[in-house]
């Protein structure tokens, strides 16, 4: 139970302390920010394979992108400004591939989330995930 506690202060500051994107900032470009951390090593997750789905309106999933987070657990340069329209889309993440790297064999090949986007207006959406082999958890902070 106090796992669970400070888990959810941990996931709370994360939502705290991320910021959107400044108007003229790079990140202003790159309307949607991944952010992964590892909660094994306590350290960001490094070339994770992450995906990019809009829903089309047959309600099937269009590949946008595929992209792999940077060393910092990053990935910003998943889609732009003119392509993040109005929509339902899909973050998914290759959780697989990278516990299978670590030498772990792990429960969920996926982790995922589905959002509505941009439907007040355009926003920067910034959504964290944090990984074990048995589990994750994601938040997102939208302004």
């Amino acid at each position: 139970m106090a796992f669970h506690s400070v888990f959810l202060v941990f996931l709370a500051g994360l939502a705290l302390f991320s910021e959107a994107a400044p108007p003229g900032s790079a990140d202003s470009k790159n309307p949607l920010v991944i952010k992964i951390l590892d909660s094994v090593r306590g350290s960001p997750a490094p070339n994770v394979p992450v995906k990019l789905y809009k829903e089309a309106a047959d309600g099937s999933w269009e590949l946008l992108n595929t992209k792999q987070t940077n060393d910092d657990g990053e990935l910003h340069e998943l889609t732009t400004k003119e392509r993040f329209i109005t929509g339902i889309y899909k973050v998914e993440l290759d959780t697989a591939s990278y516990w299978k790297k670590m030498g772990l064999n792990p429960f969920h090949h996926h982790a995922d989330v589905e959002f509505t986007a941009n439907d007040a207006g355009y926003r920067h959406y910034s959504i964290a995930f944090v990984l074990s082999p048995f589990s994750y958890s994601t938040t997102a902070v939208v302004k």
